[in-house]
């Protein structure tokens, strides 16, 4: 387990617990008043940290190395009938964009999203989860197939944004980008959009026109990351905590200001502390809302979707 600076009391609080089912276990006393008590002690320290969390905190724990990423959502989602389809039919397959169709309770899903990677090799081949054009053309070729035999499209969004290299930008970057906006508005099957660990700029904005968009507690969607905002403002990294406070891109602020439809509770101490109590909160709440989508019509489903989007930014003077 890794431990966060501020989850250093939590991690103390867990070596002594350690300590004396270890030593309870060689001793062969009964220690589990003890044991129960610290367990209560470990709860009640998470609560409190967790509660009162800054936002760059926040955007720190939505990048904790053990937080699940999207392919382990879709494994755990799907109970391994998950069946990925690569490339875009155009330049090659970005393994930093993942899809493909899954199964859920018996009914078939199209599951899009962003891959970082789970060590420093795979964190290299899925570009840290930073797609090129090609990766965001695959997931329009993804959905267009999933409104093809009328599945739903669930998009899981993690990354840091879409890569800034001048090749991607060569390629079309902004267009693959600006196509999926548009294409997206006018998916004729539900969409939903859940925000899993980081959501920044047009990278995350590329798949998450939705139906319905939600954020996981301890995540954050914004046009800019704080170190990125810090660096063009103050010309340092050194005032990001100042930067993430402005910028007001936690799930709380987001659903105030009517930019997100809602807020996936995570477990306490963070999504990375239970990844199985995630993965089936996760599964309820997609469940719950392609049920209530597939209701409506077709044509009045997408004509809400653009109408939410339009609603956004706008100013009465």
């Amino acid at each position: 387990m890794n431990y966060l600076e501020f989850e250093k009391p939590i991690e103390e609080l867990e070596e002594q617990l350690e300590q004396i089912k270890k030593a309870a276990e060689k001793s062969g006393v009964d220690a589990s008043k003890t044991i129960a008590d610290f367990e209560d002690k470990v709860k009640q320290t998470k609560i409190e940290i967790y509660n009162n969390l800054t936002p760059w905190q926040r955007v720190q724990v939505s990048r904790h190395p053990d937080r699940p990423y999207t392919l382990a959502y879709i494994e755990a989602i799907t109970n391994g009938s998950f069946i990925e389809l690569h490339g875009d039919r155009t330049v090659k397959d970005d393994k930093a964009m993942v899809g493909g169709f899954g199964e859920i309770n018996g009914k078939t899903v199209m599951f899009i999203g962003q891959q970082k990677g789970v060590n420093t090799k795979m964190r290299q081949i899925r570009n840290f989860g930073m797609p090129n054009p090609e990766g965001y053309r695959k997931a329009l070729r993804l959905m267009k197939l999933a409104e093809k035999f009328n599945k739903p499209v669930v998009t899981l969004i993690d990354t840091p944004g879409a890569f800034p290299g001048l090749e991607a930008e060569e390629r079309g970057q902004g267009e693959a980008i600006a196509r999926n906006l548009l294409e997206m508005a006018q998916l004729k099957v539900p969409v939903i959009c859940i925000i899993i660990g980081e959501g920044a700029s047009g990278g995350a904005l590329g798949i998450g026109i939705g139906d319905k968009v939600l954020m996981l507690e301890n995540t954050w969607y914004s046009v800019i990351s704080p170190e990125s905002c810090s660096s063009i403002l103050w010309r340092n990294w050194d005032n990001k905590e100042r930067a993430a406070e402005a910028l007001k891109l936690t799930a709380n602020d987001m659903l105030s200001n009517k930019l997100i439809d809602g807020i996936i509770k995570e477990p306490i101490g963070g999504a990375h502390t239970n990844h199985q109590e995630i993965f089936d909160t996760v599964k309820t709440e997609i469940l719950k809302h392609i049920e209530t989508l597939s209701k409506l019509d077709a044509k009045k489903r997408v004509e809400q979707r653009i109408d939410k989007f339009c609603q956004m930014g706008v100013v009465n003077e």
